[in-house]
């Protein structure tokens, strides 16, 4: 094996560096997981994640999670409703989902992301993940790395793995290829405790999925099983949007201002958002890597997840792919396929490529249509077609 009497650093925590640690742990690798958090108990941002069959599914079988995934999904958290600006539902698929069906590609159970996380750092072994430990920099020390951390340690490794997310870093080790701005601008929202703090909201998502759109905007509300209601407020914009509209994001009543002019012809119960203090907000501009992106493989480095082929949230794929990612990844490298390292990697980067320019176009077409201003009927066409 490629592997043998070498070490793995992966850098970053989140579902890929993490799967991908569980599936290397297994096979006997020297795998550790530096992860700039403190410790696994940091409360978690971010919505639920519904896995496919064939990407995320299959990752976390291989690894041998399934039953554990079973444990903590969360079933019927995938039904959905769709609703115009007023709050009309005009489409609910919520009697039609199965409460299970594991084989079936159409299924995408959804788990939040803590739950998933705890999932996967309970498969680790303690002593392989590494906390508090923030990259700052990496030189090559011979054949292998130096990794700095910002609390002043230093590791070594004979093979480093990025996957330290959409600002990755450790990706400027293997490439200069910038972002592309997709012309979406989000502002993501959670409000905790939502069933006292937004109770029409929280009533109206039912512990599920909310598309609300209409004009070119889009409202995405996502309940969390610890009862946080989140959501993703989009809309387009010009790449400097968020420098020049002077908001300040970090207060609430700034964005609360804006949100009331900007929705002004919307349903103003919509405003239940911003009723409490209990609310956490981040402005999020909507970026993407170019399809055609290559670059010459190294044989002691390489990237996953966000790090390699970040992409906007519309179509669900950001945590499957990195999945998807980790599962090729462990392939290759536990293979005897490859003389060397170099020729490995360039192989599942080839081939990483490949899947992730063919997804990342689906996903910026639906970007793009979710954010058209028929954006609603464009919808409930697909859906349409879809049954």
């Amino acid at each position: 094996m490629l592997l043998n009497n070498k070490t793995i650093a992966i850098i970053g925590g989140g579902p890929g560096g993490l799967t991908l640690a569980r599936l290397l742990q297994e096979k006997g690798a020297l795998v550790k997981v530096y992860e700039r958090d403190q410790d696994r108990y940091v409360r978690q941002q971010g919505s639920t994640l519904d896995l496919h069959e064939d990407t995320g599914l299959k990752a976390l079988l291989t690894a041998g999670l399934m039953d554990d995934f079973k444990k903590n999904y969360r079933p019927g958290a995938d039904k959905m409703k769709i609703t115009d600006r007023n709050m009309t539902v005009v489409y609910d698929d919520g009697n039609e989902k199965p409460e299970e069906d594991f084989g079936n590609v159409h299924f995408r159970p959804e788990i939040d992301r803590g739950p998933l996380r705890d999932v996967l750092i309970s498969s680790i072994k303690e002593e392989n993940i590494v906390w508090d430990s923030k990259f700052t920099e990496m030189k090559p020390s011979g054949s292998s790395w130096e990794i700095s951390f910002e609390n002043g340690t230093t590791a070594y490794a004979d093979l480093v793995i990025a996957s330290d997310g959409a600002n990755s870093r450790v990706r400027k080790y293997i490439t200069d290829i910038q972002p592309v701005f997709s012309g979406v601008t989000a502002i993501e929202i959670n409000v905790y405790n939502a069933e006292k703090n937004a109770p029409k909201l929280w009533k109206l998502v039912n512990d599920g999925k909310i598309f609300a759109l209409e004009q070119g905007k889009t409202l995405l509300f996502s309940a969390k099983g610890d009862g946080t209601l989140s959501l993703l407020i989009g809309l387009k914009t010009s790449h400097d949007w968020l420098a020049k509209s002077g908001i300040d994001f970090t207060n609430k009543t700034e964005v609360s201002e804006w949100f009331k002019e900007e929705f002004k012809n919307w349903n103003p119960d919509w405003q239940e958002l911003f009723e409490s203090d209990d609310v956490w907000l981040t402005p999020r501009p909507m970026y993407h890597f170019p399809l055609d992106q290559s670059w010459k493989p190294l044989p002691n480095l390489t990237m996953i997840g966000d790090a390699a082929h970040r992409m906007p949230p519309y179509a669900g794929e950001g945590a499957n792919q990195a999945l998807a990612d980790a599962l090729e990844l462990y392939e290759v490298l536990t293979s005897n396929l490859f003389v060397n390292m170099e020729d490995a990697i360039g192989f599942f980067e080839k081939r990483m490529c490949t899947r992730t320019s063919e997804i990342t176009e689906i996903t910026l077409q639906q970007t793009e249509a979710m954010h058209d201003e028929n954006n609603l009927q464009l919808l409930l066409d697909f859906f349409n077609e879809v049954v």
